[in-house]
C-alpha cells in the first residue's frame, strides 16, 4: 500500500510538470499528426485499451487511437502500425499519416510479441497462450503462415534476410530459431530464467535475450547458435534498445525503476539511470532516449549520452510499448 501511495503521489507531480511543458510547446506547436517531419512513437496503453500517438520532437501526444483491449505489442512496417491486443486476441493496424484505425484481424488466442520483416511485407506474431507463430501480409492483413512454438511465446526479433525469426518461448526458458520458408523451428537455444524481451544485434551476430526472471541477460552467438554470456542486470529486465551508433544498449529493469546503460561492445555497465515507474518499453530516436513508464502513466525522453531527464509526456494508463514503437515519417 505504502509503494502504491508513493507512486500515486509521484505520478501527479510528474503530471503537473509534463503538463507545464506541454502546454509552453503547444503555443509554438501546430496540430495534427502530419503537421511535423519528425518522429512519431506508437505507445501502447494497456489500461485505456489505446494508443498513444508522440511526437518525439515537440513532446507532446498528438494523436489517441482506439484499438482492442490491453494492447502490448507494436511495430512499424511501412506507413502501417502494427499492434497486438491480447485480451481481444486480435491485431489492430493504424495508418501512420492519419492516426486512423485501419483495420482488425483475428490472431490466435492471446497475441503478444510482434515484430515486422525488414522488408516491410510481412509481421510476426508470437500468440502466448496459442503457442504459434503466425505471420500476416502488411498490405492484405491475410494470414500466411502459422507455425507450432512451445511454451507462452513472447518477444520476436526477424532477422535482415527474413528468413529466421527468433521466438522467446519464457517458461521453457529457450528462444526458438524459426525457419519462416520451411515454416518451422529448426532449433532451440537454451537461455536465463523466463527470456521475455529479445533485441538482434546483427552487426555484432549476436541476439540478446532478456531473462525477466533471472535479471540478466543471455548472449546468443548467432553462428553456433548457443548462449556465449550471462550478464547481470537489475530486476527484471523488460526492453533494450541500442544508441543510434551501437555503442551503448539500454535495459529497462522493471521492478527496480532503473535503466542499466552498458557498452554494447563489452557489456559493462556504464550507468545505472534512476527515477522511472516500472520501465517497460525503451527506443531511441536520434539522441533522444525514449522510456515508456507503465506505473506512472508517460514517457521520459532523456539524453541518450548523459541519460539528463529532458521532459516527460502523459499517455494513456499502464502504457507498455513491447517492440519497436517508433516510426519515422511516412
Amino acid at each position: 500500500m505504502w509503494r502504491s501511495e508513493v507512486r500515486a503521489a509521484r505520478r501527479m507531480r510528474r503530471r503537473a510538470a509534463a503538463l507545464g511543458a506541454l502546454l509552453a510547446l503547444a503555443l509554438q506547436a501546430a496540430p495534427g499528426v502530419a503537421g511535423g517531419a519528425g518522429a512519431l512513437a506508437y505507445v501502447t496503453n494497456q489500461g485505456s485499451h489505446d494508443v498513444s500517438v508522440v511526437d518525439i520532437a515537440q513532446r507532446r501526444v498528438v494523436a489517441t487511437v482506439p484499438v482492442g483491449r490491453s494492447p502490448a505489442g507494436v511495430a512499424v512496417a511501412g506507413d502501417r502500425v502494427f499492434i497486438t491486443n491480447p485480451d481481444s486476441r486480435e491485431l489492430a493496424v493504424i495508418e501512420q499519416g492519419s492516426a486512423r484505425l485501419l483495420a482488425t484481424r483475428p490472431a490466435g488466442e492471446q497475441p503478444l510479441g510482434i515484430a515486422a520483416a525488414p522488408d516491410g511485407r510481412r509481421v510476426w506474431v508470437a500468440d502466448w497462450q496459442g503457442q504459434r507463430l503466425l505471420g500476416f501480409d502488411t498490405r492484405t492483413l491475410e494470414r500466411v503462415a502459422d507455425i507450432a512454438l512451445g511454451r507462452t511465446p513472447c518477444g520476436v526479433a526477424v532477422s535482415a534476410d527474413g528468413a529466421t525469426a527468433y521466438v522467446a518461448e519464457r517458461d521453457d526458458d529457450v528462444v526458438a530459431v524459426v525457419d519462416l520458408r520451411a515454416g518451422r523451428v529448426a532449433q532451440r537455444v537454451a537461455v536465463g530464467r523466463h527470456p521475455y524481451a529479445l533485441l538482434l544485434d546483427e552487426p555484432r551476430a549476436r541476439l540478446l535475450a532478456l531473462n525477466v526472471q533471472g535479471d540478466d541477460m543471455s548472449v546468443v552467438d548467432l553462428r553456433a547458435l548457443r548462449e556465449v554470456q550471462r550478464v547481470p542486470l537489475g530486476r527484471a529486465p523488460y526492453g533494450a534498445a541500442l544508441s543510434a551508433d551501437g555503442a551503448r544498449l539500454y535495459v529497462t529493469n522493471q521492478h527496480e525503476d532503473t535503466v542499466s546503460v552498458l557498452d554494447a561492445q563489452t557489456l559493462t555497465q556504464l550507468q545505472r539511470l534512476e527515477g522511472f515507474g516500472s520501465p517497460e518499453g525503451v527506443a531511441v530516436q536520434g539522441d533522444d532516449l525514449l522510456v515508456v513508464n507503465w506505473m506512472d502513466d508517460d514517457l521520459s525522453v532523456l539524453d541518450a549520452a548523459s541519460g539528463q531527464l529532458r521532459a516527460r509526456i502523459p499517455t494513456g494508463s499502464n502504457p507498455r510499448g513491447f517492440g519497436a514503437f517508433v516510426a519515422a515519417p511516412p
